[in-house]
């Protein structure tokens, strides 16, 4: 498991959530789980999970990507501190992470995977990676979305 600094974002595999009070220590809240065929972790009540089951290849349902890139954008948008993970955590963590990053920060998805790739490994599977960055050319940076709250000082703002 991997920080992102200056992220509240921590990258990793589907081992690290088998020491769930590890990843709580770490001050992770919420699991974002892309695993197709892992079992779900065993979960406590203080810990937010979403998962979307996505195929490390090309072929995905384009909602599913949608909505994976969105619930981690929003995340990093609220700075709830997350772990985004899949089986390896070297191809649709990375991937979904750069997505997010893209929409986030506005900057490509490229860049965003390049700033990952300084601090985990990596191995994007490459029609998953296209998939991926169709969707981020089909939208727009929206860091400033009025629809969405951001955490300033503590408190959130329209």
């Amino acid at each position: 498991m991997h920080r992102l600094h200056p992220y509240s974002l921590w990258l990793g595999n589907s081992g690290d959530v088998t020491n769930l009070r590890g990843v709580l220590d770490q001050g992770v809240r919420a699991l974002v789980d892309l695993a197709l065929n892992e079992p779900v972790p065993q979960l406590t009540r203080d810990v937010m999970y979403c998962r979307f089951p996505l195929v490390d290849g090309a072929g995905n349902n384009p909602w599913q990507l949608v909505t994976a890139i969105d619930m981690v954008t929003s995340l990093l948008r609220l700075e709830v501190p997350t772990l985004v993970f899949c089986s390896g955590g070297v191809s649709r963590a990375p991937a979904i992470a750069a997505a997010a990053l893209n929409l986030y920060t506005g900057k490509t998805p490229d860049e965003c995977l390049r700033v990952i790739a300084g601090t985990v490994s990596h191995d994007v599977n490459p029609g998953f990676w296209n998939d991926v960055v169709a969707i981020c050319r089909s939208r727009r940076p929206s860091r400033s979305d009025p629809q969405i709250p951001m955490l300033t000082g503590g408190s959130l703002i329209p």
